[in-house]
């Protein structure tokens, strides 16, 4: 297995199973899926269990006692668990278009990380989509958005653009590129070069955090927000705090400021016969 698939989740079965089908219709097949479990109960145990059995590549589930939001936590142990030399990251609430893998996989380049897009669907419609809704690829259309009452956004372009027009407008956009949760990728060696993500922060900036020191590595950010598309399902954070994220704020300053390249506390933590010095 070359290629590892990583997302997390955390008590959100509906929003796993839509998650899951996207990536059941995947043009490319060549890759496992690696379930990072921030501790969820048994219902998402049961469901990846039930799921397994449709599903036509190999699925790891990496669960972890639920000690609140530690999203860097499962990440670093489902970054050491997958099988694979080159790792695709989005989330439990983003459904891939069918060619989201194969785009990650073609657009890849040693000594880079790629930084893909995602568009944000609300509440009503992410509630109503179905597994044929999936299958016919309707998320990403914007005529059966429009007609469930999608308003019209500059950010349309997203579901719109295709081949070289979606490589144009990965070169002219104006966004940084950044590590994106929601679609990211990179080689493992890198991730592990980096020490991971920083388990010292929660939510607020993990994600970017892990891209500055990837970039301070000497990886190089590549924009693919165009290309690499999956739909954001709305979702309330009920976990996020003011102090959460003035922590996290202050982790990814100081990263910044001082160029820094290893997690402090990461993924060594998980790496037998390894030792991870703090940068």
């Amino acid at each position: 297995m070359k290629n590892s698939v990583i997302f997390t989740t955390y008590n959100s079965p509906a929003w796993l199973e839509k998650v899951l089908w996207g990536f059941f219709e995947q043009t490319v097949k060549d890759f496992e899926i690696v379930i990072a479990d921030d501790g969820s109960r048994t219902d998402t145990r049961d469901l990846i269990e039930r799921m397994r059995i449709s599903s036509p590549m190999p699925i790891q589930h990496i669960w972890q006692e639920d000690d609140g939001f530690q999203k860097c936590r499962i990440l670093n142990k489902a970054i050491v668990a997958a099988q694979g030399n080159y790792l695709i990251f989005t989330d439990g609430d983003c459904i891939p278009r069918a060619d989201f893998v194969e785009q990650h996989l073609r657009l890849s380049e040693h000594g880079t990380y790629l930084s893909g897009g995602y568009f944000l669907l609300p509440l009503d419609i992410s509630q109503a989509i179905t597994h044929e809704d999936v299958v016919a690829q309707r998320p990403f259309d914007l005529t059966w958005l429009r007609e469930r009452g999608l308003k019209k956004s500059i950010k349309d372009w997203k579901l719109m653009a295709r081949g070289g027009w979606a490589t144009f407008l990965n070169a002219i956009s104006p966004t940084r590129a950044t590590w994106n949760g929601h679609s990211a990728s990179c080689h493992k060696e890198f991730a592990i070069a980096v020490n991971g993500f920083e388990e010292t922060m929660q939510y607020g900036g993990q994600d970017c955090e892990f891209g500055d020191r990837l970039v301070h590595l000497g990886v190089k950010p590549k924009r693919i927000r165009y290309s690499a598309i999956c739909v954001h399902l709305d979702h309330k954070r009920g976990y996020v705090t003011d102090d959460m994220l003035a922590n996290s704020r202050r982790i990814r300053e100081h990263t910044k400021a001082s160029r820094k390249i290893l997690a402090t506390v990461g993924i060594d933590r998980y790496l037998p016969g390894l030792e991870g010095p703090a940068s």
